[in-house]
């Protein structure tokens, strides 16, 4: 489990973009959780942190690995 730490989203419309673009990370086998309360996204795989920040940031949101 690979938890990211993500500034930036205000809605759930945010959480939801979030949420496709890990998705669509090569190694991601399920996105756990985007929580816009905690600001943050637990993802399930073998994806790499790199790989799954560089998607977030795409989408115009700040993150970090947990």
């Amino acid at each position: 489990m690979i938890t990211l730490k993500i500034e930036g989203m205000t809605c759930g419309h945010c959480t939801a973009a979030v949420e496709k673009a890990l998705a669509k990370v090569p190694g991601v086998s399920r996105v756990q959780e985007v929580s816009l309360d905690r600001g943050e996204a637990r993802v399930e795989g073998e994806a790499s942190t790199d790989a799954l920040i560089a998607a977030v940031e795409n989408e115009g949101y700040e993150a970090r690995a947990a």
